[in-house]
């Protein structure tokens, strides 16, 4: 990293490289705000992030909070004012529209810095963080576990309406019906009636494939015990 070089470690650098240690590490930038004139000064990494290139503008706090996600730019900003007040150390993620237009997933963390003879607080320090590849990865694994999840119950649905046609000697929209008929009965959801059914007529521990009259007593009331 270049350009801005916070002067001394602290706690908060010590937690960012902790944070950082081992994996694929994502772009990090350095940042100090001057609080008495709003300016920012940003390592090659923050204006690069931003979609600048280094030097290209003067940052300061209206031009970041312009760049912040509309939803997401009160919230920093409270962030900021906050931290601007006390001096803690914060954290926050947050979206940016970078200068291309493209939509980017910081995370910021910082802390204050005193003025040693009154005591205020005269700068942020900290880091900025581009988490925007590891948001997109998390969220591509949370899709292909819905996928996964959805493709599952509609296994098991299909499974429960293929044994209800054979039992009663339905049309498969027929056998649906009987399940969603039973699942509005019962306030069950479908897939979860249809596990249970499968359960009922093909679980490892049956031995002897249940009545109809099983069957009609089963989607009556799932939570009865059914005698085959």
């Amino acid at each position: 990293m270049t350009s801005v070089q916070p002067s001394g470690g602290s706690p908060l650098e010590g937690k960012v490289e902790q944070a950082l240690d081992g994996g694929t590490r994502p772009p990090v930038g350095r940042y100090r705000l001057d609080l008495a004139t709003g300016e920012w000064a940003w390592s090659d990494e923050v204006y690069l992030m931003h979609g600048f290139e280094p030097g290209e503008i003067v940052p300061t706090t209206p031009l970041m909070l312009s760049h912040k996600h509309p939803d997401d730019r009160g919230r920093v900003d409270g962030v900021l004012r906050r931290a601007a007040e006390t001096g803690q150390t914060f954290s926050s993620v947050h979206r940016i529209r970078d200068a291309h237009g493209s939509t980017r997933t910081l995370a910021v963390t910082g802390q204050g810095r005193r003025d040693p003879a009154t005591g205020r607080v005269t700068e942020l320090i900290g880091y900025f963080i581009d988490v925007t590849d590891s948001h997109r990865a998390a969220a591509q694994r949370d899709a292909t576990a819905s996928i996964k999840a959805s493709a599952e119950h509609r296994a098991v649905i299909e499974q429960a309406k293929g044994m209800l046609m054979a039992v009663y000697g339905v049309e498969e929209l027929e056998a649906f019906e009987l399940l969603r008929e039973a699942s509005n009965r019962t306030n069950i959801a479908v897939r979860d009636l249809a596990d249970r059914l499968v359960e009922l007529i093909a679980g490892p521990d049956v031995t002897v494939f249940p009545t109809r009259e099983a069957i009609d007593a089963f989607l009556k009331d799932p939570e009865v015990p059914v005698d085959s």
